[in-house]
């Protein structure tokens, strides 16, 4: 018996409608070469080309949150090292296209393990610089033809074929690009894609989740050199020739502009946006001179003038509009899990001695300079509690839960958790000693779904990898996973609407879905900053009974709160703080008798 009733429908499957529409679309793509002409192609041609370049842009700017300038630069190094072996060496485009994705792969490598580090607006300055260096280069290479560039390169020959009129690349080119499309969309709704997603939230989401930010933006940043590099040698082949004006500066913030205007972090935006740039500027080239206008200076100005007119009233781009015309996801997938199925916390559950300290904090001090945000701080907290940091403003409880969950390194003292010693170690390795958190301000990802935002929870306890998830070898580990992530859901009363956007949703059940995303981990111990901050007495309430029954269940909860109230009727132990200090340590009682707080915090003893 499954808790979602089945209701007969006559209305057809959206997962057959989506079936229908792709194999429509497909069939009218195929027809195109007999339908329209030879110069019509050649453009098709071109818009398939830089969407498979805007598509790499897509990925790493708009899913990833990096902003880069190089992607002109890795397609014009694919294009140039192809055009080289083929034209100067004599050997096979195929050949030439693994050359190219090899050296543009280890440029992206290189380029990424240095750059990758800064933040800011360094690493847009860092891309920019590299694709001038890159254009000046192709530039003075007497043997890449200079400035005058290269011609008479060789078409492709696919199975004997020769590729070598628009009508006949036009398959290859958009074969390619469709395939790049379904792997693309494939990985952003892998494991994978939710990790790229969290790096949009920052880095402090994606470390809690246990993401590793560098690696994760220096693979997304060579995935989308590589697509470059194999939009630079289509070009070449398809062209017929190169030069460096080409791979411009112009032509990456072209790209950029094809990014924007599609849709950022849409992968049916690259193809859109470049549609529109390129389409729409041999449009404005036609059209200017039949008015008797002069096409050159003001060709750039109508196009500006176009584009700022579509990005204010359409700021997500246009790839929105033809999402709306596709049948949304029915959910039908995600009835997987019993009526009387719960959610299992087997590390916790593990933890059999009690005795041990689930954490121990020995003589920790975080120093600033000449201000000692936490100084000398000692406690433990036993397994199987509710345990709270309380203290007025200023009094070090962020910092202490900063230090705790690895996001700052102290300047003395010791962290053990579960009888490791945990300083110094990076914050996404501490989710998968058991320990997971939320935050004082909530983070999630408004544009993903409840049962996304709770499957990042899981990322650690995941295996796929990139290629898994480009090539959906992943689906019967997502199958898994999602039943985890529905059972989550099932925990804070909000599994019935699981695909509803979480940036949709108030604030209270915002915080709920924060503790779900937490509990997918399997934690041991769940650190909340200021869990009922901002909610309505029923919803502190209901917050309070899903905190008992996590602790019922052998789940142990560390909290900063400031809401005695409701930390006096929860807390099993208080540790009070005051300038950095321990003030007072004890039950609920003795915290509320203890002279010393009334002064400092409950405003002062009677």
């Amino acid at each position: 018996m499954t808790m979602f009733a089945m209701v007969p429908s006559t209305t057809p499957h959206p997962q057959l409608l989506r079936a229908t529409l792709i194999v429509t679309g497909a069939m009218a793509l195929a027809a195109l070469p007999f339908a329209l002409s030879s110069f019509s192609i050649s453009l098709l041609n071109l818009v398939g080309i830089y969407a498979l370049a805007a598509l790499g842009l897509t990925l790493i700017t708009g899913s990833g949150g990096v902003t880069s300038f190089a992607q002109a630069a890795f397609m014009g190094i694919g294009a140039y090292t192809s055009a080289y072996m083929t034209l100067r060496l004599g050997l096979s485009v195929w050949i030439g296209l693994c050359a190219a994705l090899l050296l543009v792969g280890l440029c992206a490598a290189l380029m990424g393990a240095v750059t990758l580090h800064l933040g800011g607006h360094y690493l847009p300055i860092t891309t920019l610089a590299w694709a001038v260096a890159a254009y000046m280069l192709f530039g003075n290479l007497t043997d890449l033809g200079a400035h005058s560039g290269i011609g008479d390169i060789a078409p492709v020959s696919f199975f004997g074929i020769l590729l070598d009129r628009p009508e006949r690349a036009f398959y290859l080119v958009w074969g390619v690009l469709v395939l790049a499309l379904i792997g693309a969309s494939n990985l952003l709704s892998s494991r994978q894609g939710r990790a790229i997603s969290a790096l949009r939230g920052g880095a402090l989401l994606a470390e809690s989740l246990g993401v590793n930010p560098f690696r994760v933006r220096l693979l997304l940043f060579v995935l989308a050199a590589e697509l470059a590099a194999f939009a630079g040698w289509l070009f070449a082949h398809t062209q017929s020739f190169v030069s460096p004006s080409s791979f411009d500066l112009n032509t990456g913030l072209q790209i950029l502009l094809m990014s924007v205007l599609g849709g950022i972090g849409n992968v049916l935006g690259a193809v859109i946006g470049s549609a529109a740039v390129t389409l729409g500027r041999n449009a404005i080239q036609d059209l200017l001179p039949g008015l008797g206008l002069n096409a050159g200076t003001l060709e750039i100005i109508v196009f500006g003038v176009v584009f700022i007119l579509l990005v204010h009233y359409f700021p997500r781009g246009l790839s929105p509009i033809i999402e709306k015309l596709l049948p949304a996801p029915s959910g039908d997938d995600l009835r997987i899990i019993d009526k009387d199925e719960r959610l299992a916390f087997s590390r916790a559950t593990r933890l059999e001695d009690e005795r041990i300290s689930v954490l121990s904090l020995r003589g920790i001090g975080k120093h600033f300079g000449g201000l000692a945000a936490v100084d000398d701080l000692s406690f433990e907290m036993r397994p199987r509690s509710i345990m709270a940091l309380i203290g007025p403003n200023g009094a070090g409880k962020s910092t202490t839960f900063d230090l705790i969950s690895g996001l700052k390194i102290p300047s003395s003292g010791s962290v053990t958790f579960l009888g490791q010693t945990t300083t110094g170690k990076p914050a996404y390795t501490l989710i998968r000693r058991g320990l997971s958190r939320t935050f004082q301000h909530v983070k999630l990802r408004p544009k993903a779904s409840l049962i996304d935002n709770v499957m990042m929870g899981a990322h650690w306890r995941m295996r796929a990898g990139f290629v898994a998830g480009l090539l959906r070898l992943d689906r019967a580990e997502e199958h898994e996973y999602r039943r985890v992530a529905m059972l989550a859901l099932k925990e804070i009363g909000m599994d019935e609407n699981p695909l509803a956007l979480a940036g949709n949703l108030a604030l209270g059940p915002q915080r709920l879905l924060e503790i779900a995303r937490a509990l997918a981990s399997d934690p041991v111990l769940i650190v909340l900053d200021e869990p009922a901050a901002g909610l309505r007495s029923q919803e502190k309430q209901a917050l309070a009974k899903l905190l008992r029954h996590l602790r019922s269940q052998g789940l142990s909860i560390l909290m900063v709160e400031h809401d005695m109230e409701f930390v006096m009727g929860l807390a099993d132990d208080i540790v009070v703080l005051d300038f950095g200090r321990r003030l007072a340590a004890g039950n609920p009682t003795e915290i509320r008798n203890d002279p010393r707080v009334q002064e400092a915090y409950l405003g002062g003893a009677e």
